[in-house]
């Protein structure tokens, strides 16, 4: 019983670590588009 609790637990917990992991590269993703974005408005300008 102690063992199927527990790898359920271990379970849930690399869930939830590969989701914050997932929404960290999108995150990081977004910011590089918006910065190449605006690299990309300069270069324009100029």
């Amino acid at each position: 019983m102690a063992d199927n609790y527990l790898e359920k637990r271990y379970d849930e917990y690399l869930e939830r670590k590969a989701a914050a992991e997932k929404a960290r590269r999108a995150a990081w993703k977004k910011r590089l588009n918006a910065y190449r974005k605006r690299i990309a408005e300069e270069r324009k300008v100029r």
